[in-house]
C-alpha cells in the first residue's frame, strides 16, 4: 500500500480573496480533480486541509478520501507536512502532491510510482520537467517518514529531500507540469487562454 497525500492547507494568500484550490478546471474545482485522479490509482488518498469544516473539504464531498483537517497548517508547509505524515497509516512510503499544479493527472502520479519498481535503489522517486528540473509528485520510502517529525518553519520538505539528492530518482514528465503551480489570479488568467478548453 502506498497512500498518496494531497497538500491543501495552505492559505492561498497570493490569490487576493479566491481560492486557488476551488479554480475551476473544465467546471471541475482543482482539488477535486487531483483527487480524483489519486483514486485512479486504487491506494487510499489523504487530502491535508487547515481545517475541518472547510469549504475544500466540501467539494470532496462523494469521494472515497480521508480530509485530514490540520492546525499545524498555521506554520506553514513544514508544519502541515510534519502533521499529515504523522497521521498516514503504515505503508511502504507516500506519494506527495501538490493541491496546486493543474496539469498532474493521474499518468504523471503513476509514472512516479513506477520508478519505484524500475529504480529500488532509490529512497525518493520525484516528477522533474523534460529538462530536469525537479518537481512533483515525489514518493518517499517508507524509512524516511519519522524525519518528518522534525520539520519546521515553511521550507516544507526541501531540507529533507536535499541531502539526498544521490538516492532521488529523477522522472521526466512531459514540459513543465512537474512544476506548473498557479498561485495568482494572472497564474490562472495565463493558463485558461493557453489551454484549450473541451
Amino acid at each position: 500500500m502506498t497512500p498518496i497525500l494531497i497538500l491543501a492547507a495552505g492559505r492561498s494568500s497570493r490569490m487576493r480573496g479566491r481560492d486557488k484550490h476551488l479554480e475551476e478546471i473544465d467546471g471541475i474545482p482543482l482539488l477535486r480533480r487531483l483527487a480524483e485522479a489519486a483514486l485512479a490509482l486504487g491506494e487510499p488518498v489523504f487530502v491535508a486541509l487547515p481545517s475541518l469544516p472547510h469549504p475544500r473539504a466540501e467539494i470532496l464531498s462523494g469521494l472515497d478520501v480521508t480530509p485530514l483537517g490540520l492546525s499545524e497548517a498555521a506554520e506553514g508547509m513544514s508544519g502541515t507536512l510534519r502533521g499529515a505524515v504523522a497521521r498516514l497509516p503504515a505503508s511502504d512510503g507516500f506519494l506527495l502532491v501538490l493541491g496546486d499544479l493543474a496539469e498532474i493527472g493521474a499518468t504523471e502520479m503513476r509514472a512516479v510510482l513506477a520508478a519505484r519498481t524500475l529504480h529500488p535503489e532509490h529512497l525518493i522517486w520525484r516528477g522533474a520537467t523534460e529538462t530536469g528540473e525537479p518537481g512533483h509528485p515525489i514518493l518517499f520510502d517508507a524509512s524516511l517518514m519519522p524525519r518528518f517529525a522534525a520539520l519546521s518553519g515553511d521550507g516544507g520538505g526541501e531540507s529533507l529531500v536535499k541531502p539526498l539528492r544521490a538516492q532521488t530518482c529523477l522522472v521526466p514528465l512531459p514540459g513543465r507540469v512537474a512544476r506548473h503551480d498557479l498561485d495568482t489570479p494572472e497564474d490562472w488568467d495565463a493558463f485558461r487562454t493557453k489551454t484549450p478548453r473541451a
